[in-house]
């Protein structure tokens, strides 16, 4: 038996517990009223002092990070009449919902990390879309399937219900066509804790009694197997962390958030265009109208550390090859007895024989990473560009030579990398009352490592031992023709090797309809939430999957023509390990002037990806309110406790 069921405190059910399990009649009485009135959602921090709402003197702001943490946060601040400035690395916004220009099939597109879900509880989110007047750059999806590899299970189809815990399961039960399969037996003792642990959440003593083991090792004995199946395994997955590293307590939390103590339903809405358009853009348009500065292009390159305060922030503006050097760490997958690998997904470093130099392997063309073959020359996987060993270009479409670097430093298992060549670039120094970091983790990671000063050792080890998930994939193919497709337009799939879902992007986003309706073609998607890079070290070997899984997906596609194909692949999301809960940090730090924000940061109320992300950027910019004696940000979460609690 795993060792959560070996605790003291999760040995036992109560007598209570079992009474509220099976005393039906309670519950129903109790909890009758989902079924005719909406349940509310729950205000997690409201001001009952009548404050000021707008600043009446000068105080600026520093975001780093240009996500939905940092967008939500400098919003905020900026309405309230501070000086914000909004610092990004990446030449466009939006962090992991950015959107950015291509050319495929002779026309351009504007290209994502993949199709996000924007679901009804996400009620920070909503309200910050209801604020901007956005609504209308969003539709609904209706529904949307859930299909098995080999026909194993009939498809799942979710749709929207109001219906509060325990309604919306025996809707679901109902609804179901694999009911009979779920392999619920209350009887049997694990299964009885199963139930009671997904049914009766509180967040704190959640985190106490399943943070300590992964979904896996938890699921290895007694588990209900059509249960973990058909839910937690695809529930788990599109956190975009794996079950074998994904810790018990965040799954609860996961679980609850959208589904227990979610009275909205599981249905959700999609961009009518790429979200860099449809909500990046008028999030950041907000910002500026009200007096915010947004630079993008930039490198932070040294931060000074006072007393617990950060004095000031420099940084570069320019290309991200830059000259101010950073860390890698090198790649355990990829292996070869001439070469060494840094770096993940599509951002890798190699250096040869001992080489002073390393070159980046992301091709100069469109950023795919190339592979070595075996003609000793570096190959593009995605449109044929070849390089030699040393990074000069030997073939096109790429025009430019692959990257050069030197080698700084040598850790044990890392490197410090300096751009080679680039041109010096002036420095920025900016000095503000406040400094938020809502980067990625390998961002705030990098920005620890940039601190200099008296830099507080507590907050630093937590950002240090913060985790990174495993690498995510997206391939986006264009094909000649349309095909026949019943289930729902974007569709999770479970039971192949890569793939996770299905998105037909030609007939839910307004580019593509467009395109599709003149040629007669369709844009198709598909997307693996976190991959294992043993399985999949290079890029060609993710192409290839992706491809055979797809015609597999999709038989009649095998007659159609591939016009294009783009790859995006990264290694940035967050990742919640075992053990990781009690060391995460929270919004404020105790670097008095500094706050964090980001998926990564300890929330004090369910949330998940997006909504999350946004939460913690209000969450930051609240405290900064809070000291200077404004009104706070109301912001609302499900109800933050399950019903059957020990």
């Amino acid at each position: 038996m795993s060792q959560v069921f070996n605790s003291p405190e999760s040995s036992t059910v109560s007598r209570r517990t079992l009474l509220k399990l099976f005393g039906v009649g309670t519950v129903v009485g109790v909890t009758g009223f989902s079924r005719f009135n909406k349940p509310k959602p729950t205000v997690f921090q409201k001001d009952t002092l009548t404050l000021p709402t707008y600043l009446n003197q000068d105080k600026s702001v520093v975001v780093v990070g240009a996500g939905l943490a940092g967008l939500a946060c400098a919003y905020e601040l900026s309405q309230r009449g501070f000086a914000v400035t909004l610092l990004e690395k990446s030449p466009q916004l939006g962090g992991k919902i950015a959107s950015w220009q291509i050319n495929a099939a002779g026309e351009s597109f504007r290209m994502e990390h993949g199709f996000h879900g924007f679901f009804p509880q996400y009620y920070n989110l909503n309200s910050l879309v209801s604020e901007i007047g956005i609504r209308d750059n969003f539709q609904s999806l209706n529904f949307y399937s859930l299909v098995y590899r080999d026909e194993k299970y009939k498809p799942e189809v979710f749709r929207p219900s109001s219906s509060a815990f325990p309604w919306n399961i025996i809707d679901l039960a109902i609804a179901s066509p694999n009911r009979l399969r779920w392999g619920i037996n209350l009887t049997k003792f694990k299964h009885l804790q199963v139930f009671q642990a997904i049914s009766g959440f509180e967040r704190e003593k959640n985190y106490q009694r399943f943070d300590n083991i992964s979904v896996a090792d938890w699921v290895k004995t007694e588990f209900p197997q059509g249960l973990y199946d058909l839910y937690f395994l695809p529930f788990a997955k599109s956190s975009l962390n794996a079950p074998d590293v994904m810790s018990v307590g965040e799954l609860m939390q996961f679980f609850h958030f959208y589904f227990f103590g979610n009275p909205e339903g599981l249905a959700f809405n999609g961009t009518k265009d790429d979200m860099g358009t449809s909500l990046v853009q008028p999030i950041a348009n907000a910002i500026k109208s009200n007096g915010g500065k947004i630079i993008t292009g930039v490198t932070v390159s040294d931060i000074q550390v006072g007393e617990d305060n950060i004095d000031s922030l420099s940084y570069q503006v320019g290309s991200n090859i830059n000259n101010v050097p950073f860390w890698v760490r090198r790649n355990s997958v990829v292996a070869d007895e001439k070469i060494e690998y840094f770096g993940a997904a599509d951002e890798v470093f190699a250096v040869t024989d001992n080489n002073q130099e390393a070159i980046s392997l992301a091709c100069t063309h469109q950023g795919c990473t190339v592979k070595m073959a075996e003609d000793g020359k570096f190959h593009c996987p995605c449109h044929g560009a070849m390089f030699a060993v040393d990074g000069k270009v030997l073939q096109g479409p790429a025009q430019r030579d692959l990257s050069r670097f030197r080698i700084v430093q040598r850790g044990r298992d890392e490197l410090q990398l300096l751009a080679v060549n680039n041109r010096q670039r002036s420095k920025e120094t900016i000095k503000a009352d406040y400094y938020i970091f809502a980067t990625d983790v390998p961002g705030v990671q990098q920005l620890f490592k940039r601190m200099s000063g008296n830099v507080n050792q507590e907050v630093s080890k937590q950002v240090e031992t913060l985790s990174i998930a495993d690498p995510f994939a997206v391939c986006r193919f264009w094909f000649d023709r349309d095909f026949a497709w019943e289930q729902s337009n974007f569709t999770s799939l479970s039971g192949y090797k890569l793939t996770d879902s299905i998105t037909l992007y030609h007939r839910i986003q307004s580019q593509f309809i467009e395109w599709a309706n003149r040629t007669g073609g369709s844009v198709v998607e598909l997307h693996a939430y976190c991959y294992k890079e043993k399985q999949f070290p290079t890029q060609f070997a993710l192409l290839a999957t992706f491809e055979a899984e797809l015609y597999e997906i999709v038989p009649e596609l095998k007659q159609a023509k591939i016009l294009h194909r783009e790859l995006v692949n990264q290694k940035n999301f967050s990742g919640y390990p075992p053990n990781s809960y009690a060391q995460r940090p929270e919004s404020s730090t105790s670097i008095a002037n500094l706050m964090f924000a980001g998926d990564w940061v300890k929330m004090p109320f369910p949330c998940g990806l997006m909504e999350r992300a946004v939460s913690s950027g209000f969450l930051a910019a609240n405290e900064i309110l809070y000291r200077e004696g404004l009104h706070r940000r109301s912001l609302l979460t499900v109800n933050p406790e399950g019903m059957l609690q020990i």
